[in-house]
């Protein structure tokens, strides 16, 4: 509601489960490959080799020109001791699964060897984020001299803290907070800017150029919410974000 998000990629728990899944896989398949290799006389993988393999995996699924992002490969069991493959690992997730903050990757060797091993990995983004400096009531508006700057590494990716503070005029405190508290965009209740019946002006962007012309809104809506609006000219029904000065900025 407050601008822009990067996938929602929200702090989630690593599955404990999937992690006991994993590490049994790992064992039990390790120790298959070396049976089938010959033991202690086989060549062995490298294991950092095969955390770089899940890590660059993840960092290839990351948005373009995505900057501060941080994966990180969990260290693998030191008695693991797979056989070394004789071609590129493969890396994916598990079937029909979505990369989460704390995920786990599938690497694999189908050349020479056939092993699979699930590691687990982590997604932080290290951001500037707003903090409070003292505490502040829930209905306070908030102006930038109320906030410190700080840099954190947090969890996933954007993960919904308030990095903009443009957001700040036109948004009061959901409900209060203390002093160091970290701004988040559902800590922010937007202002309501139009009320259903009322005039307002839409503006649509077709191709570089700016159109404006006048509507009505449908319904009530906040700062940077999508509402229903009619055209008064073609009396066309359509959606789109309330910007400020009762502004809906439309898609053609």
């Amino acid at each position: 509601m407050l601008g822009p998000r990067l996938a929602s990629f929200r702090a989630m728990n690593t599955k404990a489960s999937v992690n006991r899944h994993s590490r049994i896989v790992a064992t039990v398949l390790a120790v298959a490959c070396l049976a089938g290799a010959g033991g202690a006389a086989a060549a062995i993988e490298p294991l950092a080799t095969i955390r770089q393999a899940a890590e660059r995996f993840v960092e290839a699924q990351m948005p373009p020109g995505q900057a501060g992002i941080v994966v990180t490969a969990e260290r693998l069991d030191r008695r693991l001791r797979l056989a070394r493959c004789s071609g590129p690992l493969s890396a994916s997730l598990l079937s029909g699964a979505q990369l989460q903050a704390n995920d786990s990757v599938a690497v694999r060797c189908r050349n020479g060897a056939r092993w699979t091993i699930y590691v687990p990995v982590r997604i932080q983004s290290r951001i500037r984020i707003w903090a409070l400096r003292k505490p502040e009531p829930q209905g306070a508006r908030l102006r930038a001299s109320d906030l410190a700057p700080v840099t954190r590494l947090v969890s996933g990716m954007l993960a919904g803290y308030v990095t903009n503070l443009a957001v700040l005029a036109h948004c009061t405190l959901r409900e209060p907070l203390p002093a160091g508290a970290l701004l988040q965009d559902n800590d922010l209740l937007a202002d309501f800017m139009v009320r259903h019946g009322e005039a307002v002006t839409l503006i649509a962007s077709i191709d570089g150029i700016r159109v404006r012309t006048n509507g009505v809104a449908l319904q009530d809506g906040r700062y940077g919410a999508l509402i229903r609006v009619q055209n008064r000219t073609s009396r066309k029904v359509v959606e789109g974000t309330v910007g400020n000065g009762r502004v809906v900025y439309v898609t053609p």
